[in-house]
């Protein structure tokens, strides 16, 4: 990544003041759109020759375009200004054991191109050689050069470990718990490469797109081929002391296995929820031929009894960790996700009953309202705020290839 000069960044210097008024400038017309000279210099407090200056600078470094003048209003029309969106994009990559969704965006949140395709890769080199090709086609497909693409952000199972360069506790994932596979992901992908957890990603798209705008204290609990958890707290995503805040598939739950056996890898919580385990819960109520949990869903939403006893099941099963959950975080509000939140039509009645049989301490519950691209707009948020600062270091740092002038 390019750095300013020691000069443009000594502070107290002309050039670090400049610096400062143009990130001003800058954040005040990604935050609030458009705007004339005028109304920014008012907005920040800046005076107009410096808010001109300002602007200067940035419509030359190609962060700021003009988008036309004023027509209304008395006195002479003003030039508009806007960020300009293309000045870089981000690329988020969304890694699960069934699926892999990638996605690129301008700088102002716009989906420009995106490709999906069903992972069948069970090896490091079969994923990383998938991802890679996945990656450049949806670069080359939204038509933009790699060196444009400032930040990618890659979502999986997991909690990653920085030293093995891999994911730890990705038991539906085994590729990803092999050493050294970030390292190869970056290189496949590209650099700026940021790694995260899939839950965490999620609750961060239902935050900034979703189900929990503006909330400050919630869960985002996925449930899908496994079960997860991104936990917000004051805003911020809370990790815990390794990063493994949310991993609720470890929570004990039934019949424990002999503890000279140790912990099973994928943990007793997530083999009781997982969607594996609503195929087993509908053979156990007698749904012999049940093959997947899209099929139990389809079949208790027709009234069939033996499918209708094994949501409850799963119900119930969920109703346990909210409850558990509350108990500890005592959240605003929890968010289902994953592919089984999908049903909570036909969750919510019996995993309201278990909740309330359970505690007092019942928090408000939704459906995510991003679905299956709750990840991806996780990635595309948090690659968003560091691609900004990126952009701009890197634009400002760079010979100006153009001038402009406007009022």
């Amino acid at each position: 990544m390019t750095v300013a000069s020691d000069e443009a960044v000594r502070v107290g210097t002309p050039a670090a003041m400049r610096r400062i008024n143009q990130r001003a400038v800058l954040d005040l017309l990604r935050r609030g759109g458009p705007s004339t000279r005028p109304q920014v210099a008012k907005e920040t407090g800046l005076s107009k020759p410096t808010v001109g200056q300002a602007l200067l600078g940035l419509v030359e470094a190609g962060l700021v375009r003009t988008t036309g003048r004023t027509s209304s209003g008395p006195g002479r029309s003003a030039v508009v200004y806007e960020a300009d969106p293309t000045a870089g994009y981000v690329l988020g990559i969304d890694i699960g054991r069934k699926r892999i969704r990638v996605a690129v965006a301008d700088l102002a949140g716009e989906i420009v191109a995106r490709g999906e395709q069903r992972n069948t890769s069970r090896s490091v080199r079969g994923l990383v050689r998938a991802v890679g090709r996945l990656t450049g086609s949806t670069v080359a497909e939204a038509g933009v050069a790699t060196a444009d693409v400032v930040v990618r952000v890659l979502g999986g199972p997991g909690v990653a470990d920085e030293e093995a360069r891999c994911f730890r506790h990705a038991a539906n994932l085994p590729a990803f718990e092999q050493p050294g596979v970030l390292d190869e992901l970056t290189g496949a992908v590209g650099p700026d490469l940021i790694i995260e957890n899939d839950a965490n990603l999620a609750a961060v798209g239902e935050r900034e797109r979703g189900a929990a705008r503006d909330a400050d204290v919630f869960a985002c609990i996925t449930v899908g081929t496994g079960v997860g958890m991104g936990l917000v707290v004051d805003g911020q995503l809370f990790r815990g002391a390794s990063g493994a805040a949310g991993e609720i598939g470890y929570l004990p739950y039934g019949q424990l296995s002999d503890a000279r056996a140790g912990a099973p890898p994928r943990g007793h919580l997530e083999e009781a929820t997982g969607a594996e385990s609503v195929v087993l819960a509908a053979r156990r109520a007698g749904l012999a031929g049940a093959r997947s949990a899209r099929q139990v869903f389809r079949l208790a939403r027709q009234g069939d009894e033996p499918a209708l006893r094994a949501v409850e099941a799963v119900a119930t099963r969920l109703a346990f960790v909210i409850a558990s959950v509350a108990a500890v975080v005592d959240p605003r509000l929890v968010v289902l996700s994953g592919g089984i939140a999908t049903n909570a039509d036909l969750l919510r009645a019996p995993m309201d009953r278990a909740l309330r049989a359970f505690t007092p301490l019942v928090p408000r519950i939704v459906q995510g309202e991003l679905g299956e691209d709750a990840v991806l707009a996780g990635a595309i948020a948090t690659g968003l705020r560091a691609g900004e600062g990126i952009v701009f270091d890197r634009r400002l740092s760079e010979p100006s290839t153009s001038t402009a002038s406007g009022s």
